[in-house]
């Protein structure tokens, strides 16, 4: 067994260098932000360190998605910035916080995003930080007043200071004009041992957070860390991640209910690519474009999902036919009713026997009977199948014939966009429920909100067609 991955979300905070020195075979990712724990590829038991996020460039990473990580086993840690804030708000549900920041934030001391907010420079120089943390200004006068290096009443004025500035102009600079002259040499004294690292508590609390880390890594799988770390909260935590197991087990079992997040929904995430400036496709999109103009897609789902039939049947002890007859509640022997047979062409009523109707049904009601995603099976069979470069090109045209009409063409509502695109499949001896469901359409919402991406691509087309 492959010892669990550890991927650690950091930018100002901890250097890449300083992460691999606690943990050598971790994954180095930017500051996190929306999307980007659901584009990873994550397996039961690794785990997450968030430490550094954005909230204003980029969307803040959300709750959903670390519940999502939680429900699939990804055992995460936050801490030190935007890691600590979430740990903060999602002890509950068993996120594991670590190290002073988290327990500024669990406590209620703090609050605000800003108090961990800093700016910083670009990726390439490491993310330079250019203003400093608050949290980092409380820590150092606490322990200033502690160490007698900074006298309590001095602090509290240049927590007042540093708290009245915006976060992105907390520099020392303007921090010593917003400061008396009197609390200037504390302010030095900050300044000084906050950029050693003495009286950093954000990077203390990062690199805690590593340790722990590192040691669940090294553990057998599903064990805990020890004790060693010196961020008292991290034993804290992970003993009330234990107590709640049970609870969370229970609340988890719904699993998309609980996050709202469903496989489909990071599917899309994951796959998401920029194929050109500001324009992007995901896989999904791919297996969209398939789905509304390929000519062969409807024989594509269909061979892929007959392909799983037989592995559900064997599961239960059954044959295929014995195994569609119980799930779609079709005695032994006897035809299909009417309500099944409407999902069939006249031409397949009257040619196919009825093992074979059974079969397609299975095919055509799927999200009826059976809560397993089709899609990445398609996927896979689309990539085999030839069509994978050709349709990636029709969700390039669609989306540059959106672009050349925008402000001509107005997309119609969903409703409209689905009503319009079924003259593509309009042919005798058929239905419109047949034919979405040949193409793995659960009914028009879902064809209209397809559609809308490809409309002008669409108009585009029937004019040329017309000509």
């Amino acid at each position: 067994m492959s010892s669990p991955n550890v991927v650690v979300y950091t930018g100002p905070t901890v250097s890449h260098h300083e992460v691999l020195s606690v943990v050598p075979h971790a994954r180095v990712r930017p500051p996190v932000a929306r999307g980007d724990l659901l584009a990873e590829t994550w397996s039961s038991d690794d785990t997450a360190v968030i430490i550094d996020g954005y909230y204003r460039e980029r969307l803040s990473v959300g709750h959903k998605e670390i519940l999502w990580l939680l429900d699939e086993g990804v055992h995460v840690i936050g801490a030190a910035s935007m890691g600590a804030l979430r740990a903060a708000e999602l002890s509950p549900y068993g996120m594991s916080g670590a190290g002073t920041v988290f327990d500024m934030y669990a406590t209620g001391e703090v609050d605000g995003d800003d108090e961990v907010a800093v700016v910083h420079g670009p990726a390439d120089r490491g993310y330079p930080a250019v203003t400093v943390a608050l949290v980092n200004i409380r820590y150092g006068c606490r322990e200033g007043a502690r160490t007698g290096l900074v006298p309590a009443e001095a602090g509290d004025r240049i927590v007042r200071a540093a708290k009245a500035l915006p976060f992105m102009r907390r520099t020392w600079h303007e921090l010593d004009a917003a400061v008396g002259s009197g609390d200037r040499e504390h302010l030095a004294t900050l300044e000084r041992l906050i950029g050693t690292g003495e009286w950093d508590v954000k990077r203390r609390d990062a690199m805690a957070a590593l340790r722990a880390a590192g040691e669940r890594a090294e553990a057998k799988p599903g064990a805990k860390p020890g004790a060693g770390s010196d961020a008292k909260s991290d034993a804290k935590s992970d003993a009330g991640s234990d107590e709640r197991s049970d609870e969370r087990s229970d609340a988890w079992t719904a699993g998309t209910a609980l996050t709202g997040i469903t496989h489909y929904e990071a599917l899309r995430w994951r796959s998401r690519r920029e194929y050109a400036p500001g324009r992007s496709m995901t896989d999904l999109d791919v297996l969209n474009a398939g789905r509304l103009f390929g000519d062969d897609y409807p024989h594509l789902h269909e061979e892929a999902l007959t392909g799983l039939l037989p592995g559900f049947a064997a599961d239960q002890g059954l044959g295929l036919e014995a195994y569609a007859r119980a799930r779609l509640g079709v005695a032994e022997s006897a035809a299909l009713p009417p309500v099944l047979a409407s999902w069939l062409t006249e031409t397949e009523l009257a040619a196919l026997p009825v093992a074979e109707q059974l079969r397609l049904v299975m095919v055509r009601v799927w999200p009826a009977w059976q809560s397993e995603d089709w899609r990445p099976v398609v996927l896979e069979r689309v990539r085999e199948s030839g069509h994978w470069h050709e349709w990636s090109e029709i969700v390039e045209r669609a989306d540059e014939a959106a672009e050349r009409t925008r402000g001509r063409l107005a997309v119609p509502p969903p409703e409209i966009c689905a009503k319009i695109f079924l003259r593509r499949w309009h042919r005798k001896g058929t239905s419109a429920e047949v034919e979405l469901a040949r193409r793995g359409f659960t009914g028009m919402p879902e064809l209209g909100h397809t559609v809308r991406r490809f409309f002008a691509l669409d108009v585009q087309n029937a004019r040329a067609a017309a000509r």
